[in-house]
């Protein structure tokens, strides 16, 4: 597969703005002072459906052939991703069939349906669903859409960049959270591209580390996924991310699940925002590699804010105890 370009990303931006929000980036004095450093949040919480996810699947079918579209489309989600392709699917005329873990976020499923997806429960995990919805999609004839591998989704989401780039030009150093890659990998080709003096930090759970290892090792690697994060739940290494990714990102940490949901409770208190545990990650990671950021303009991904019920009210028993 092609991997995309800045002029990819430009003209993303210009197919999707009218079905997308441009989102805020806000500095919260707050979480500066936490933190130490000049930092400012770009919200994709604030995005349409709650997450940054919208802006890669509105591109993707945006280009498809007519009858692509009339085959109908396919996908495996943990939730977010989904949305996305449920969305653009009912924006271009499309039928959507989702494949989610039994696990799946109930209100992002909620949402896919409600955008007129067909979404079938299958599997412990986002690479179980996704391997169903491949065999089911080649015995029905579906366009089936991975979450990772198609690259016109990294041009999508790589708009958030441009963006952040247009409202704060001197930025030094943006954090975002990995899943698969595909933000990541946006956010990269489109910092790096404009100013290759931008330092772009990826950071994943420890529950769930196989994009990680994966970018330490130079392999495709399989790892176990338990975190509670479904945005960073994958258990392997995709291609071509993880080529991007090894070239352009500068650095790639972990964070624990507690991490992210102290962050989670940081992001109420003191922003009155709700993110969800893969959004929070990577405030987590800012409070975690403090010291290395000071005298640094950061930005952070606040990637999404589907947070469940259950989630939230975890995160709360744990900061009342």
């Amino acid at each position: 597969m092609s991997i995309p370009t800045l002029t990819d990303v430009i003209a993303a931006q210009k197919r999707i703005q009218n079905y997308i929000t441009r989102t805020p980036l806000h500095r919260h004095l707050a979480l500066e002072k936490i933190v130490g450093t000049e930092m400012y949040v770009k919200h994709e919480n604030h995005q349409k459906l709650g997450a940054f996810k919208v802006r890669g699947g509105v591109n993707l079918l945006a280009q498809m052939e007519p009858q692509d579209l009339k085959k109908g489309v396919s996908t495996a989600s943990s939730g977010n991703h989904g949305q996305s392709i449920a969305y653009a699917a009912n924006i271009f005329g499309a039928r959507a069939f989702i494949a989610v873990p039994e696990i799946a976020n109930p209100g992002k499923v909620e949402s896919m349906r409600n955008l007129g997806a067909e979404v079938i429960h299958y599997g412990e995990h986002f690479g179980i669903a996704d391997q169903y919805m491949r065999d089911l999609s080649k015995e029905k004839g579906y366009k089936y859409i991975n979450a990772v591998e198609e690259t016109q989704l990294y041009a999508g989401v790589g708009t958030y960049t441009l963006e952040i780039i247009e409202d704060l030009p001197e930025v030094d150093i943006i954090i975002v959270p990995v899943g698969g890659g595909s933000g990541a990998c946006g956010t990269s080709i489109t910092a790096k591209s404009i100013n290759p003096k931008i330092e772009v930090i990826g950071v994943q759970s420890e529950r769930a580390p196989a994009a990680y290892n994966s970018w330490k090792s130079g392999d495709l690697e399989q790892a176990e996924m338990s975190s509670i994060a479904e945005g960073l739940a994958t258990n392997k290494g995709y291609e071509p991310a993880q080529t991007i990714l090894r070239e352009m990102l500068d650095d790639f940490i972990l964070v624990s699940d507690e991490e992210m949901e102290d962050a989670i409770i940081l992001y109420l208190e003191h922003t009155r925002n709700l993110v969800e545990h893969a959004g929070a990650a990577s405030l987590a990671a800012a409070i975690k590699i403090k010291e290395r950021l000071r005298n640094k303009k950061v930005v952070i991904i606040a990637s999404g804010g589907n947070l469940s019920m259950e989630h939230l009210l975890r995160a709360i028993e744990r900061y009342k105890d």
